[in-house]
């Protein structure tokens, strides 16, 4: 319930680090994991850690290894076992067709280049948080369309009708709750808009779920209350939030923090090698030392 997002500042924390093993770790992710961290045992709760390789195409064996020795190297201990987000597609996949069944979630089979072309020919298209929203072309399909395209194995997403929660939750109001800052320094509550979280997608045939599907089970599912993450994922917070409406999961609060940069402003990534934890611990710095550099000290 939405009530449940108020809570006593002596209550224990659930905090949880969940990056994708797609490369090593770097500087960005050690404030990340740090600040999950010290929110938990600040208040005497939990610190997860969560492997989030739903990207096959992407993510190693080697370098979820990887995760594991930098963060114990840099002296941070968690909660066991680790979940692995790769051993849940059968849940992800069960709670998509419970979507699907209610009417909340359908196929689309536009290619990027036709959604790319609909939006360049609409007078104004209707803009998200993060740029064009898709402009609807296969929500309202007929029936019989919709199942003989799937049929005959055309190549199709999943994608959730956000008309459709809107409806399903009566006009309810949604909001979520800031615990650090968003990228405008938005604090407090924050009301959601369904409207404006667009008809995001939520499975495709090369990766079976999408991030923000898996991640709203996964939650809830480890009894996350406190979500904590870079600022930069603050525009998914609004589409995440109305995921666990329409799918009758507790809510956590939200604490978003800043980004380490580089020089010229842009912010680290898994390219910047010379600044992945292995790389420092290679050039002779301490974990303290590495700690340090996170936070800016």
């Amino acid at each position: 319930m939405q009530a449940a997002l108020r809570r006593p500042p002596d209550v224990p924390e659930t905090t949880r680090f969940a990056p994708s093993p797609s490369g090593r770790l770097h500087l960005g992710h050690a404030l990340a994991a740090m600040t999950a961290a010290r929110l938990a045992q600040g208040s005497g709760g939990r610190f997860l850690l969560r492997i989030e390789d739903i990207d096959t195409t992407r993510c190693r064996p080697e370098f979820v290894a990887g995760i594991i020795e930098d963060l114990a190297w840099l002296g941070l201990r968690w909660e066991q076992p680790v979940l692995q987000q790769s051993t849940r597609l059968a849940d992800y996949r069960a709670a998509l067709a419970a979507l699907a069944a209610r009417g909340l979630a359908y196929p689309c089979f536009c290619t990027r280049a036709d959604i790319a072309a609909e939006i360049a020919a609409m007078p104004a298209a209707p803009q998200g948080p993060e740029g064009p929203l898709y402009p609807g072309t296969c929500r309202n399909l007929p029936a019989g369309q919709r199942q003989q395209r799937l049929a005959a194995g055309e190549p199709h997403a999943w994608r959730l009708d956000a008309g459709a929660c809107a409806a399903a939750l009566g006009g309810r109001e949604l909001w979520f709750e800031e615990t650090g800052r968003g990228p405008a320094g938005e604090a407090g509550r924050q009301n959601v808009a369904p409207s404006a979280c667009g008809d995001i997608v939520l499975g495709r045939r090369d990766v079976g779920v999408s991030y923000h599907l898996a991640v709203v089970l996964d939650d809830h599912l480890q009894g996350v209350t406190l979500v904590t993450r870079g600022e930069d994922l603050f525009a998914a917070t609004p589409v995440q939030r109305l995921l666990q409406a329409v799918l009758g999961l507790d809510p956590p609060r939200y604490h978003h923090h800043r980004l380490l940069r580089d020089a010229s402003g842009r912010r680290l990534a898994k390219r910047d090698r010379d600044l992945e934890i292995a790389a420092l611990r290679a050039r002779g710095l301490t974990p303290a030392a590495v700690l340090a550099l996170a936070q800016g000290d």
